[in-house]
C-alpha cells in the first residue's frame, strides 16, 4: 500500500516516531478559529489529510496519534477549523446506537447461531467472514417482511430479534466485536443527556415495546436491570427506566467522547464552494494547493453546522463545526401538532401528555364536575383517557375515525400484554354517544367527530360527519394527535426532503425520502435521516438506520482507500 509521495515526505522528515508524534501534535492538532468566515487554511488541510491516513490505513504512527482528540474531549463545544467525517443531530436511541456503530463495533453472525429463516441463514452463511456491514445490505434484505417499510430496519431486527414478531423471544444471532481501526470520527449532539426525548416522557405509563425491544446491541436491558437491582415486573417498563438505560449503555460503551449536551442547532447549511478555488483568493505556495488536492480525496467540507450550547450559570456559548456528512437523528416529539381552530391557544388547551400529568398530579382537575375533553385516536391519547379515568375525571374522547377502523393501532396489539389499551378501546366502541343520549357518568367517546373551535367561557364545539353540532362546558381539554419534529435548521424547515416537499415533515404521513440501504436523503447528499423522521417509530427499527449509515460511510471510506493504493488523479 502506498501513501501519497506529498504526505509521505512530511512524515519522513522526521527521524523517529516519538519525535514524528511531537511535530504531528504540534502541527496537526486542530486549531480552534472564531467562525466569521469559511476559510480553509493549510493547517487545516494537512491536519485533514493526517487524520485521514490514521483513519483510512491504521498504521502504528497513525494508532498512537488518533488518541489526540480532533475536538477537545471535555463538555464544551468550540468553534473548530477541524471538518469532522460525521455529525449527527439527536442523542436518543437512533444516535446512540449510530455512534455505537461508528466508534467501530460491527455485528457477526455467531458461530453457533442458526437464524430461524432457512433462506436468509443461507445467505449470512455465505459471507460468515464478513461483518455485516460489510455485507449487500440489499440481498440480505430480499423477500423479508416486518412492521417497517425500510427494509434493512426489518433486516437488521430479525437478526437482533429473530421471530419478534411471532412472540417468540429467541436470542440474537449476532455478536459484536470492537474493531477500531474502523472508527469514524464523528460527534453526537443533543439537548439533553443521552437518550433524547425519554427523558421528557412521563414516568406512570408503561412502555409499548417489550424491554428487551428497547435494549441496544451490546447491553441487554434485563441485565442492566438486574446489575441495577431494578425489579421488573413484567416484559414492560416505564420510559424512566429506559431514559437511565441509554444513559448508561453511553458510558459503558466508551462513547462519553462522541458526544455534547445541552446543544441547540440553528443552522445546518450547505456549503458551496468551487473545490478548484484557492483560500479567498491569495496567493498560495505550490505546496498548499497539492495539500488542498490531496485533501479532496479524503474530507469534504460539506456542511456547516452552527447553534449554542447552554452552560452552568446558564448563558449560550455559540458554537461554528464543519462535517462531510450529517445524520439527523432529531426524532419527531419537538412540536405537538396542532388542531389549527378558534381558541386553541387558551390556557385550558394542553397538547401533550406531560402537561396534562402534572396538571393531574396537582389537583387542578380533580373534583370537578365537567368533563376534560381528549382529541385523538392514539396511543397517547389512550394514555390520557386511562390517566383521568384512572383520577376519577369525567372524560369526553373525540376523534375522527370511525371505530371499526382497520388502521387504529389497538387492533395491532394483542389483548393479553396490552389489557390497558383494550380497555380504552373498549370504551370506544361501547359507551359512544348517539343523537339522543346524554354523556356517561365517567367516559363519552364522539368516533367521527371533529373540534370545530374552543371558547373563552371553555366550552368547545363539536361537530360530526353528519353537520351536526354538539357543545359542552370543560375543565380542559387535551390534543394529542401526534408531533411534528422541529427542523428549522434546514432550509425550508427540512420539508423539501420529504415525499411531499409541500407538507411538514410526519413520521407517517410525510418522511423523509431517503434511500432504502444507505438512509441517504435522495434530495440532498451527504445528509442522512434515521428513525422516526423516515417513519420507524418503534426503538426495534431505528438501529436498522444506524446500520444503513454506517454501512455506506463504510463502503465509501473502503472505496477512497483503493482509489489511493492505486494511485488515481496524480497519487502516487
Amino acid at each position: 500500500m502506498r501513501i501519497p509521495r506529498l504526505v509521505t515526505r512530511q512524515l519522513l522528515s522526521v527521524s523517529s516516531v516519538t519525535l514524528a508524534s511531537r511535530a504531528l501534535q504540534s502541527e496537526f492538532m486542530p486549531r480552534i478559529y472564531g467562525c466569521k468566515g469559511r476559510n480553509y487554511r493549510d493547517t487545516e488541510t494537512k491536519g485533514e489529510i493526517f487524520n485521514s491516513l490514521v483513519q483510512y490505513f491504521g498504521d502504528n504512527l497513525g494508532r498512537r496519534v488518533k488518541a489526540m482528540p480532533l475536538v477537545e474531549e471535555t463538555s464544551l463545544l468550540e468553534d473548530s477549523s477541524v471538518t469532522l467525517p460525521m455529525i449527527v443531530i439527536g442523542n436518543g436511541p437512533s444516535g446512540i446506537c449510530l455512534s455505537y456503530m461508528l466508534s467501530g463495533y460491527r455485528p457477526y453472525l455467531s458461530p453457533e447461531a442458526i437464524h430461524p429463516n432457512p433462506i436468509l441463514h443461507s445467505k449470512l452463511e455465505e459471507a460468515r467472514h464478513l461483518s455485516i456491514v460489510d455485507q449487500d445490505l440489499e440481498y440480505l434484505s430480499e423477500g423479508l417482511e416486518g412492521r417497517s417499510s425500510n427494509p434493512v430496519a426489518v433486516l437488521f431486527d430479525t437478526l437482533l430479534h429473530p421471530g419478534a414478531d411471532f412472540g417468540h423471544d429467541d436470542p440474537s444471532v449476532l455478536h459484536w466485536k470492537l474493531e477500531q481501526h474502523h472508527y469514524i470520527r464523528h460527534l453526537v449532539l443533543g439537548k439533553g443527556p443521552p437518550g433524547g426525548a425519554w427523558h421528557n416522557m412521563e414516568g406512570s405509563m408503561l412502555t409499548i415495546s417489550f424491554g428487551n425491544w428497547m435494549e441496544l446491541p451490546g447491553l441487554k436491558f434485563k441485565d442492566w436491570a438486574s446489575s441495577k437491582r431494578r425489579n421488573l415486573k413484567g416484559d414492560r417498563v416505564v420510559p424512566e427506566e429506559v431514559a437511565r438505560y441509554y444513559k448508561h449503555y453511553v458510558k459503558v460503551m466508551g462513547l462519553q467522547k462522541n458526544f455534547r449536551e445541552n446543544t441547540y442547532i440553528t443552522s445546518v447549511s450547505r456549503l458551496c464552494r468551487d473545490p478548484d478555488d484557492d483560500d479567498d483568493g491569495q496567493d498560495s505556495s505550490i505546496s498548499a494547493q497539492q495539500l488542498q488536492m490531496e485533501k479532496s480525496k479524503f474530507i469534504r467540507r460539506n456542511w456547516e453546522v452552527r447553534g449554542y450550547q447552554r452552560v452552568a450559570d446558564g448563558s449560550h456559548v455559540p458554537f461554528c463545526l464543519f462535517a462531510e456528512n450529517v445524520a439527523l437523528a432529531t426524532g419527531t416529539l419537538d412540536s405537538a401538532a396542532r388542531l389549527e381552530v378558534e381558541g386553541e391557544d387558551f390556557p385550558f388547551v394542553f397538547h401533550s401528555m406531560p402537561e396534562f400529568g402534572k396538571a393531574v398530579s396537582r389537583g387542578k382537575l380533580r373534583g370537578r364536575t365537567d368533563p376534560v375533553l381528549i382529541v385523538g385516536s392514539g396511543l397517547t391519547a389512550a394514555d390520557a383517557v386511562l390517566c383521568a379515568y384512572n383520577n376519577n375525571i369525567p372524560v369526553i374522547h373525540v376523534f375522527r375515525r370511525r371505530v371499526t377502523d382497520p388502521s387504529l393501532i389497538f387492533k395491532q396489539l394483542p389483548k393479553k400484554l396490552y389489557p390497558e389499551y383494550h380497555k380504552v378501546y373498549h370504551m370506544m366502541c361501547t359507551q359512544s354517544c348517539s343523537a339522543d343520549s346524554n354523556l356517561l357518568s365517567e367516559y363519552t367517546s364522539f368516533p367521527e367527530h371533529h373540534v370545530l373551535s374552543f371558547k373563552s367561557d371553555m366550552k368547545c364545539i363539536l361537530q360530526s360527519t353528519s353537520g351536526l353540532k354538539k357543545i359542552f362546558k370543560l375543565s380542559a381539554a387535551v390534543v394529542l394527535i401526534g408531533s411534528h419534529p422541529n427542523l428549522s435548521f434546514l432550509k425550508e424547515q427540512g420539508c423539501y426532503l420529504g415525499h411531499n416537499s409541500s407538507q411538514p415533515i410526519t413520521c407517517k404521513g410525510n418522511p423523509v425520502e431517503i434511500d432504502a440501504y444507505t438512509y441517504e436523503c435522495v434530495k440532498e447528499a451527504h445528509l442522512f435521516a434515521l428513525g422516526p423522521l423516515v417513519g420507524d417509530n418503534f426503538v426495534r427499527f431505528l438501529k436498522g438506520g444506524a446500520l444503513g449509515v454506517t454501512h455506506c460511510l463504510a463502503a465509501r471510506q473502503k472505496k477512497n482507500h483503493l482509489f489511493v493504493e492505486r494511485g488515481g488523479d496524480g497519487i502516487a
